[in-house]
């Protein structure tokens, strides 16, 4: 595949187009496919994006990342369970091991990483659930992970739709993006943490000013949120993987429902709350998601694309656009780098991809 450094915008395509994604019982996440033709048209002169460089690559099933301070970046191995230091400037790995515990299949395995106070906080999948747990790094531990602490446990672990995007808000407190496994039903089961976005404490109880009682339970109604964001003023914004035809970027409320099994997309029904954008499952099967210069930008696995969502204050301000497309391949995570620069991370080494070499790799983005 190609590896342009600049990349011209396609205006992304708001048509219905009824594809065959993955079923209740079928995948997440599903295999690359060729886009469907879009319609185009000339790019914005804002909020262009540019590959200014490859960092590292050679990653295999690359899944989490996240920032240290001084800028180096962790990233997270799906299947082999570790976790690797990379250098900001150089792109030098580090190998800093192997978390215990892990216990890989189909689409779970060791998920999203967060960095707080000397913690490492994972989100892995075990034998019995999927959890957060984290790990010293640093100090008298050196260049190594400490053995893992649970932080939360008890989240519904399934083949597909396991979740895993962790990020600590600007309150401090630490949410989770998780899935419904494939049992519908626990997505509107307040009493399940599947299908829901959590926030809690970094000790995992529940956050000050949750709007259920006594629960991490932020949101419900979700059916795989593998994407979190917050834009300048604090909101918070999620990416979630449709089944047959809408894919949604939605603004997060507390305790608002998003529908899920009972609608997909926008429904404009009363006791639900509709995406802020939505895209067929041909062109998204979204998983991370970044703020960056008045937009969210979110990574398509399926659609093998870069989706540039403007925003204003809680809405869309214009169209959404899409970059790269197809000239990397499965994107799973983005990550803000400051100064308007983006990590992406690509995964095409995720078994549903075809990995070519160098794949996977870690891209330096500047938005223009």
């Amino acid at each position: 595949m190609s590896r342009p450094v600049v990349v011209k915008a396609l205006w992304g395509a708001a048509v219905l187009v009824l594809v065959a994604g993955c079923s209740s019982g079928g995948s997440g996440e599903a295999p690359s496919a060729a886009p469907p033709p879009s319609v185009s048209s000339s790019p914005s002169t804002a909020g262009r994006v540019a590959v200014a460089g490859t960092l590292t690559e050679d990653l295999k099933s690359p899944w989490g990342l996240a920032e240290l301070p001084g800028g180096d970046l962790l990233v997270s191995s799906r299947d082999e369970r570790t976790v690797t230091r990379v250098d900001g400037r150089t792109g030098a790995k580090t190998l800093l091991g192997e978390v215990p515990g892990v216990a890989p299949g189909g689409e779970g395995g060791l998920l999203g990483l967060a960095v707080r106070d000397g913690w490492v906080y994972a989100y892995l999948t075990a034998a019995s659930d999927n959890r957060i747990v984290r790990m010293r790094y640093g100090g008298g531990q050196g260049d190594r992970l400490g053995p893992p602490e649970p932080v939360l446990t008890g989240i519904p672990k399934g083949l597909v739709h396991d979740g895993g995007r962790i990020a600590f808000g600007p309150d401090g407190m630490l949410y989770a993006g998780t899935g419904e496994t494939g049992r519908t039903g626990l997505a509107q089961d307040r009493a399940s943490l599947g299908g829901k976005i959590l926030r809690m404490t970094p000790e995992g109880r529940p956050a000050p000013g949750n709007p259920f009682p006594d629960s991490v339970v932020y949101s419900y109604g979700h059916r795989n949120v593998q994407g979190l964001a917050w834009d300048p003023e604090g909101r918070l914004w999620a990416a979630e993987f449709g089944q047959n035809t809408w894919d949604e970027l939605n603004l997060i409320e507390p305790g608002r429902n998003y529908g899920w099994p009972e609608v997909e997309g926008r429904a404009g029904r009363a006791g639900f709350t509709d995406p802020v954008a939505q895209w067929p499952t041909s062109e998204a099967s979204p998983s991370g998601i970044a703020y960056a210069r008045g937009a969210i930008w979110m990574a398509a696995l399926r659609g093998e694309r870069l989706w540039r969502i403007p925003i204003s204050g809680a809405k869309r301000s214009g169209e959404p656009e899409a970059f790269l497309t197809g000239e990397y391949g499965r994107l799973r995570t983005v990550l803000a780098a400051g100064g308007g620069r983006l990590w992406l991370v690509t995964s095409e080494t995720d078994t549903r991809g075809t990995p070519g070499p160098g794949d996977d790799r870690i891209l330096r983005l500047e938005v223009r």
